[in-house]
């Protein structure tokens, strides 16, 4: 049996910079295991490419919830990264932190060492932000990050809606922890995608002591005398075991981790000793406390040429692009989906900013069904800070067999309030002077939906995940909760959590700069311990 240091499962947005920091300190061998492939597809590269693969099986788990109380039984689709860089290899690339105060939320519930102040070092860590090194931000991180490489023109026309209800600009949507609005940041840069797997994981692959597994789905933790000792996983239809000298470091993400945990006998035991699974440790919190951004759309059809719509639909401006992009990547195909957006505080009763609009200069009744062939734009909106909470549990001892998703989505009364109130904000920017001017038609929800009740209405029967879960594997002290302040798994040695499951509650944003400022404390965290 081959033997490594530390194996780590899971080469995604923390996965991938444990890797990088724990090879880079030269000591330890270290092995990654990830189930899907190479990021080696071109569309993974190409920023405008996201369309390609958020329903591409080859890279993407594609999971969908169960059917949702809340939500006339619908399955909500949730698309997740199954290759090198994980969900940052497929993600939408916006770079946002969430406040400060959801960090300090997270001390003040017990967590020594994760308050804003204590995380801010591993976020400059990571980052190359433009215009250098500051008090706020790193300029010399692995990560590179810009703004509106390429920017859409209807985006300041947006921008100018939200100055027009009262929304304060900024030049950094990262700053200030108020209402405001702006362009966002990104992982892009020279025209291409920034993943983990281009940041960490390809440094990481020249070194002589790191070895990368694609193609390797782990089947569960070997456990031993109350510790990890190593993993079994499947290749090629080979079932092969390696042993961890130090740790094993579950990074498989929201879903993945509690579902290996569970599959390995860590979980609650009523669920696994009526699945026939010995169980080694009863730990009730895993798969518990599950959260995610609920989205609201609100699509609008346009006279003002050209939106996306129109780069892509249009047959010489879509040749144009691909032109631009094959000569000098830059262009409509270097474009995020989001562009611009806000962060705006809805309820009255609200301490700070309760809900976050995207700008999306593009517009599509479902993805699958390709953008519309007339000039439109989306607001897409989400609450920020759910109270909503649902689990994943294993349904089956097979470790292929999908594990059973319930998010509760809209299941406080809270919830539904912010998010009628998001959308009827949506259409007050879409009414002001800046925006409708060039509006012609309110294309969804439609002018005939104007209550409450119809709003509400329209976010059960159409709304969608912002694909922001977290909160499986709850970081804490409590019983409910699965790892400690320093990520190690209750009751179990030699074995930590460090990926969005560990995250107490949802962060007020998108996910991924939190993920990777995870992988980045948590390497120092496990590099502490080893020595």
């Amino acid at each position: 049996m081959e033997e490594f240091d530390f194996v780590v499962v899971g080469a995604g947005s923390s996965g991938g910079p444990i890797v990088d920091r724990l090879t880079a300190a030269g000591r330890y061998r270290v092995l990654l295991l990830e189930a899907g492939p190479d990021d080696t597809s071109r569309w993974l590269s190409i920023p405008l490419g996201f369309a390609r693969t958020f329903l591409d099986p080859e890279v993407n788990w594609k999971f969908a919830t169960e059917p949702e109380a809340q939500l006339d039984g619908r399955r909500i689709y949730w698309p997740c990264g199954k290759v090198i860089g994980g969900s940052s290899a497929i993600n939408g690339m916006v770079y946002i932190r969430g406040l400060p105060s959801d960090y300090d939320g997270w001390r003040q519930m017990g967590n020594e060492g994760w308050s804003f102040d204590d995380c801010l070092p591993y976020f400059k860590r990571l980052e190359s932000y433009p215009g250098g090194a500051s008090d706020l931000h790193g300029g010399d991180g692995p990560v590179k990050i810009t703004r509106g490489e390429h920017c859409n023109e209807m985006s300041s026309v947006f921008l100018a809606a939200c100055a027009e209800v009262g929304l304060p600009p900024t030049d950094d949507m990262n700053g200030t922890p108020h209402e405001r609005a702006g362009l966002y940041h990104a992982t892009v840069s020279n025209g291409r995608r920034v993943s983990t797997g281009q940041a960490y994981i390809a440094p990481a692959r020249r070194r002589a002591n790191c070895r990368v597994e694609t193609g390797a789905l782990v089947e569960r933790i070997d456990l031993a005398d109350g510790r990890a000792t190593g993993v079994t996983y499947r290749k090629d239809g080979q079932s092969v075991s390696v042993r961890a000298r130090c740790e094993v470091v579950v990074c498989a993400g929201t879903v993945g981790s509690p579902q290996l945990l569970q599959l390995s006998g860590i979980g609650p035991a009523t669920l696994l000793g009526g699945l026939g699974i010995p169980v080694v440790r009863d730990l009730p919190g895993v798969g518990e406390n599950l959260q995610d951004h609920w989205g609201v759309r609100s699509t609008y059809k346009i006279w003002w040429r050209r939106s996306v719509n129109d780069d892509i639909n249009l047959l010489h401006l879509r040749l144009t692009a691909a032109v631009e992009y094959a000569l000098r990547r830059t262009g409509p195909l270097t474009a995020t989906p989001a562009v611009a957006g806000a962060f705006v505080r809805l309820l009255p009763q609200s301490n700070g900013p309760d809900a976050q609009f995207h700008f999306l200069p593009w517009s599509i009744d479902r993805i699958d069904q390709g953008l519309h062939w007339l000039s439109g734009f989306t607001i897409l909106a989400n609450q920020s800070r759910p109270e909503s909470r649902g689990h994943v549990r294993i349904a089956s001892p097979d470790p292929a067999a999908r594990p059973a998703i319930v998010a509760n989505y809209l299941s406080t009364d809270h919830d539904r309030a912010v998010t009628v109130a998001a959308l009827k904000f949506a259409r007050l920017l879409a009414r002001t002077t800046a925006l409708s001017r060039i509006v012609t038609e309110e294309l969804f929800p439609g002018a005939e939906v104007s209550s409450d009740k119809d709003f509400l209405a329209v976010a059960r029967r159409e709304g969608q995940s912002a694909y922001h879960p977290v909160g499986t594997c709850r970081m804490g002290g409590d019983t409910g909760a699965v790892v400690d302040a320093r990520l190690r798994v209750h009751g179990i040695a030699g074995l930590r959590v460090a990926d969005a499951s560990i995250m107490p509650t949802l962060v007020s944003g998108n996910t991924n700069a939190a993920c990777m400022m995870i992988g980045e404390k948590a390497a120092d965290l496990i590099l502490a311990d080893a020595r």
